[in-house]
């Protein structure tokens, strides 16, 4: 595996007071969540087989609903925040709403584009663009297609592409696997409509943050178990580009917190339970399905699914640290054996990337999406 060298921060310091690192909240999706400690007891290890083991009295949905849309408004405000900061992110170029066609529960999403200078000029030429489909984050309850506007900018500007984010359906109204299956049909969209969009096939890529970074993986998953027994135009998806996602969903939010070396920097359970039982239903969902959980699927799933690349960054403060980490690793070895390129980010908590901050963007954020990116430029650049 090739491993990065871990550097701090622009602006964080290891010598800092403990005082000064504990009065850092950790944001999700822009929104600056309290420190609210878990009522989850036990960190026994035990494997969880069904959702309801996660969430053994979960909140009505309608409860749900309400709470996502509580969580939703102030995702919007932070988020308008962290948009001000300079150089602002770019707004899409266009939208496309495209019907769902391989979830059994129908209905539509919305794409939203991003394009390289010169795109619009070329309307009529033949020259085709490389594409990164993008998957926002936010527990698969909240968050936006636009929320990755800041790395969208960097795909356009240095990798020459065109930057595709996907508006997914949202649970609780839409739990899993709808966000998987309207994840696998936005790749396939771009597949179908190559030519109109003026994008190349055999060049297309994923990325993700958080929940979205699940999604940049299970995506391709997905699209390899719909291939067996459908057939689509020629196309080659290169790499995934996945940042801190959740990969194992066997593993209870307690656990995960327990092994985290900055636990009081980790998300809290009152808005990690609300995502889980929003997302795992119903309750007799298996919840090593590789399409949830990537780190159950088998060498065999990984092998002929995941792209020949990856890209892979983590968090050391995040509770999801060492899941991801073991995935990465087992992707770069034998049998799976692919090309692996991991960094763990040092002292920053889940989704430091979304600071609200409107003044500037948060520490070493951009050098770390224009680092990405430049890697994603050189693999879409290989003949």
């Amino acid at each position: 595996m090739c491993f990065w060298p871990q550097l701090p921060l622009q602006g964080s310091k290891r010598t800092a007071s403990k005082k000064n690192s504990m009065s850092k909240i950790p944001t999700v999706e822009g929104i600056p969540v309290p420190l609210i400690p878990s009522t989850t007891q036990s960190t026994e290890r035990k494997t969880l087989d069904k959702a309801k083991d996660a969430i053994p009295h979960p909140p009505s949905r309608f409860s749900l609903r309400m709470s996502a849309g509580f969580w939703r408004s102030l995702e919007y405000i932070g988020m308008s925040l962290h948009f001000l900061a300079p150089p602002r992110p770019p707004n899409p170029s266009f939208s496309r709403t495209v019907p769902s066609t391989i979830s059994k529960v129908k209905g539509e999403f919305t794409l939203q584009f991003y394009t390289p200078k010169g795109y619009g000029k070329a309307r009529n030429s033949d020259k085709t663009y490389p594409a990164v489909v993008n998957f926002h984050g936010g527990g698969f309850t909240i968050g936006n297609a636009t929320d990755d506007a800041r790395f969208g900018r960097f795909v356009v500007d240095t990798c020459g592409a065109i930057f595709v984010s996907v508006e997914y359906r949202l649970a609780p109204e839409a739990p899993f696997p709808v966000a998987v299956d309207d994840a696998a049909d936005a790749i396939l969209y771009l597949i179908r409509s190559a030519k109109e969009l003026r994008i190349d096939p055999q060049r297309l890529a994923t990325s993700g943050f958080s929940a979205g970074g699940n999604l940049a993986i299970t995506s391709t998953l997905r699209l390899a178990e719909h291939l067996k027994t459908n057939k689509e135009p020629d196309h080659k998806l290169r790499a995934i580009a996945t940042w801190y996602p959740i990969t194992d969903y066997t593993l209870s939010r307690a656990e995960r917190r327990a092994t985290s070396v900055r636990p009081d920097q980790t998300l809290p359970d009152n808005l990690t339970s609300i995502f889980d039982a929003s997302y795992l239903f119903p309750p007799e969902l298996e919840l090593s399905n590789p399409l949830l959980s990537p780190s159950k699927a088998s060498d065999e799933q990984l092998a002929n699914g995941i792209p020949p690349n990856v890209v892979f960054y983590t968090c050391e403060w995040d509770m999801l640290l060492r899941e991801g980490e073991q995935l990465a690793k087992r992707l770069e070895n034998p049998p799976i054996s692919k090309n692996v390129r991991y960094k763990m980010i040092p002292e920053v908590p889940h989704g430091w990337d979304k600071s609200p901050d409107p003044l500037k963007p948060a520490a070493g954020a951009e050098a770390l999406y224009l680092e990405c990116c430049k890697v994603l430029k050189e693999i879409f650049d290989q003949e």
